[in-house]
């Protein structure tokens, strides 16, 4: 298995849950590819190259890897490219060799995961460009609107295309929105009572101007400016003057990006990466030997 590891995650069980998930383990008649299994020889052996249809940045290349050798641990594989790597149409991006039915019984796992989270790294990488044309300095964050069970692998691939992580859940930050001010009452409320119970990080979200002050009288780490236009971004900087980080969320698009950059604020966040990245579009095709 190569060496990939994230923290938090464990590659060889989601290797071996995804597989499971395919062959059916554990249902009627499951527990195996009937159609690699009635169709190619048990000793054939196969070569194939992986290649992508589109212009990408990569991600998941170790993870296919490592899905390939979880069924041929004799597989050779040669990666042609690295994560993050920008790449034209037509590049090469993996080449394979091993027992054909394995091989196949690996490849649309395989192809999948690498599928998923180059799209994510792609989209992620056209918003860093776009974000570039409105400030040099604005960091562009992911969000917690990710798949269940591949917020690990889909955070990651974020990171490939540029982004930083924001939150990684609910643990590691206070995120106070505007649920949780109406039941605190007020938003200088609620971060009082974050502050109060020990909270290392409180981001505070605020939608008008005259919230900000009571956050940050009340103790805010990092506000996050929902839903604001550019001018109103503006002002909002100004008035927070370096106190705090300033994150720009909602409305947040291909367009609008540049603009909200362009007023100041510190970071800008998208739900949109991990939430509804098209796939890339990334083919494999064996031939036998």
């Amino acid at each position: 298995m190569p060496d990939f590891t994230l923290p938090g995650f464990d590659l060889a069980t989601f290797i071996r849950e995804t597989l499971a998930e395919d062959l059916g383990e554990g249902l009627p008649g499951g527990g195996r590819d009937v159609t690699s299994e009635s169709v190619i020889p048990a000793e054939a052996r196969f070569t194939g190259v992986m290649d992508s249809r589109d212009a990408i940045v990569v991600a998941g290349l170790p993870v296919a890897e490592a899905i390939f050798r979880h069924l041929d641990p004799d597989c050779r594989i040669e990666a042609l490219v690295a994560d993050g790597d920008q790449v034209p149409a037509g590049t090469d991006l993996m080449r394979i060799e091993g027992r054909a039915r394995a091989l196949l019984t690996a490849e649309r796992s395989a192809l999948n995961i690498v599928q998923h989270l180059s799209g994510i790294a792609t989209l992620t990488r056209a918003y860093v460009d776009a974000m570039r044309e409105g400030s040099a300095t604005c960091t562009l964050l992911d969000t917690r609107k990710t798949i269940p069970g591949l917020r690990f692998l889909e955070k990651y691939a974020t990171r490939q295309g540029g982004a930083q992580n924001h939150r990684m859940g609910l643990w590691d930050a206070a995120m106070i929105k505007d649920n949780h001010v109406a039941v605190a009452g007020s938003v200088g409320e609620a971060v009082r009572r974050a502050r109060e119970a020990g909270v290392e990080k409180i981001i505070c979200e605020v939608d008008r101007l005259d919230q900000i002050e009571p956050a940050l009288q009340a103790g805010a780490h990092h506000l996050l400016l929902d839903n604001m236009d550019p001018a109103t971004l503006a002002e909002a900087v100004r008035l927070v003057a370096g106190r705090v980080p300033t994150e720009a969320s909602g409305g947040v698009n291909l367009q609008t990006i540049a603009a909200k950059a362009a007023s100041g604020v510190d970071f800008i966040s998208v739900g949109r990466l991990t939430q509804s990245a098209p796939a890339a579009d990334i083919g494999l095709d064996f031939k036998p030997l």
